[in-house]
């Protein structure tokens, strides 16, 4: 048996691989070392109460004996909760109509902004941004005033004209009036997103759609369309989350329409409600999971369409 020479080649091989190795391990200590502090933050702020919360679900709080453990009893007690089903009922309604209008006005703007002719497309661009960069509180407080039936300019202003001034914050109104705030904080946003897809599809393609004659209608339902149809889905599945967990909107507008918006008007508050007014926290975190459950049930079946919709095509 020999041995390698101090000079020969298989010795300089590995000593390269040997280098190689240290570089690569150094620089895998020290990506851990620089991620650590984000694990330790999402572990304390998102795990760690996700897992207490899960905990206290299972358990009731009593007048005597203190908690006790009542396995899945909330969780029955919840889906037979009138109150919960109800505000369950009207996040749906306000998923089924707000969301598609503000997802289609949002490709709308993105596909009219992507197409050039648009004047002024930055300032505009801004323009439809700048209402997700005011605070959800204030824009609620803002659009609160706009709606209000005694003092509001939207109901001056139609009696101004000789007109009735319909009350926006009534009970059949108010989840409209909700709905009007949301797609307008959230257009915006949703339309950056689409419109950062359509600039990163290939000029390649335009210029084959050009040269077969397509015009700007058929190029966008042909070619645009279809290739941010995963930007879209995005969009989609933020709304979902975004509609379920409505808080900010019912929350403030119950102080100047407490009459049309009850303490359990949508999932989100009933849970603050009952955590925090009736000091029910055991069923608050019930009520949270089980919000939690429906909308990750209701997003894997809008993914599933969607991907299935995709390979059809």
């Amino acid at each position: 048996m020999s041995l390698d020479a101090p000079g020969s080649p298989e010795t300089a091989t590995a000593q390269r691989n040997g280098r190689k190795k240290s570089i690569t391990s150094r620089q895998t200590t020290a990506a851990y070392i620089l991620i650590a502090p984000f694990f330790v933050v999402f572990v304390a702020m998102l795990v760690l109460p996700l897992a207490y919360s899960g905990y206290l679900s299972f358990f009731s709080r009593q007048l005597i004996g203190g908690e006790a453990f009542v396995g899945f009893a909330n969780y029955v007690r919840a889906f037979s909760d009138a109150r919960f089903l109800e505000g369950i009922g009207r996040v749906a309604i306000f998923l089924v109509i707000q969301v598609p209008i503000m997802i289609a006005l949002s490709l709308f703007l993105a596909l009219a902004l992507d197409s050039g002719r648009a004047r002024g497309s930055r300032f505009a661009r801004l323009a439809i941004f700048i209402p997700y960069a005011v605070p959800g509180v204030v824009a609620t407080l803002m659009w609160g005033y706009l709606y209000g039936n005694d003092f509001g300019p939207i109901s001056q202003l139609l009696r101004g004209m000789g007109l009735s001034a319909p009350d926006l914050l009534a009970p059949d109104n108010v989840l409209g009036s909700m709905m009007n705030i949301v797609t307008w904080e959230f257009v915006g946003y949703n339309m950056i997103i689409m419109y950062a897809a359509l600039r990163s599809i290939p000029e390649e393609l335009y210029e084959a759609a050009e040269i077969d004659g397509a015009g700007q209608l058929r190029t966008a339902f042909s070619i645009k369309i279809p290739a941010i149809r995963p930007a879209i889905l995005l969009t989609v599945i933020f709304s979902i989350i975004g509609t379920f967990q409505l808080f900010n909107e019912p929350q403030l507008l119950s102080r100047i329409a407490p009459n049309a918006i009850s303490d359990s008007f949508t999932p989100n508050l009933y849970a603050y409600s009952l955590a925090f007014v009736n000091r029910e926290i055991n069923y608050a975190a019930t009520i949270a999971f089980t919000l939690g459950f429906v909308i990750m049930i209701i997003s894997l079946i809008v993914q599933g369409l969607q991907q299935r919709k995709g390979a059809k095509a």
